[in-house]
């Protein structure tokens, strides 16, 4: 089975408003049919995207959190979620999906791109930001994601100038594409392939960063 249950999502709504680890004691059978059933849609999941992509690795994350270093001590996310990474040093991106009740959604990108990769791309996209725009304003990048997504910068980044024509994509601190579900379309059956075809969405843009971070600003491979 790769869809998921009401009763994974009724769970998980229920953890939240009962996030303490008496109750989780209690009702940890039902975590793990969960746990289970997210395992199986990431594991169809990959096999989909072996199809299309070279995937490193598929990794679930925990439902129980580090609370050492945090002000909120709740013991666990209310969330089930995995990530997939690009194989080898010239695919840049990696894929995520996340199901939580009234929050669900797939992203990707590029979450905290160390200094040297922003200030590559920013160069990149100075120099000639058009092949990027191509992809933010494809008719099937609006559909899925609707815009481009992450932080940004308040005025300009230093070294360019306020009135830059490409000001509003160097102001990016962060190249982040983001899929928003109900949770009546995570319990549909067809929510594999939906999931599928928005991780598919992204791949033009990933590859565009893949050949930027993999090249100089010559266009010669430096990886």
């Amino acid at each position: 089975m790769t869809t998921i249950q009401p009763s994974t999502l009724e769970f998980l709504t229920e953890l939240s408003v009962n996030n303490n680890r008496d109750w989780f004691a209690k009702h940890k059978p039902r975590y793990e049919v969960a746990k289970v059933e997210i395992k199986t849609f990431g594991n169809a999941l990959l096999e989909e995207m072996n199809k299309i992509d070279h995937i490193d690795k598929l990794k679930f994350h925990r439902i129980y959190r580090d609370v050492r270093f945090s002000k909120d001590k709740t013991p666990y996310s209310c969330r089930l979620s995995g990530s997939m990474s690009r194989a080898t040093k010239l695919l840049r991106g990696g894929y995520y999906f996340h199901v939580e009740p009234n929050n669900s959604f797939l992203g990707g990108g590029f979450w905290a791109p160390n200094p040297a990769d922003l200030a590559r791309v920013r160069k990149e996209i100075a120099y000639d930001a058009q092949p990027l725009r191509n992809i933010i304003n494809d008719k099937n990048f609006i559909k899925t994601f609707g815009e481009l997504h992450g932080n940004k910068v308040k005025t300009a980044p230093r070294g360019y100038a306020k009135d830059h024509e490409n000001i509003d994509l160097l102001r990016y601190k962060q190249f982040l594409v983001i899929q928003k579900f109900t949770d009546e379309e995570v319990m549909n059956p067809n929510f594999l392939n939906v999931v599928f075809k928005g991780f598919q969405a992204m791949q033009p843009f990933f590859n565009y960063m893949s050949e930027v971070l993999t090249t100089d600003e010559n266009g010669v491979p430096i990886v």
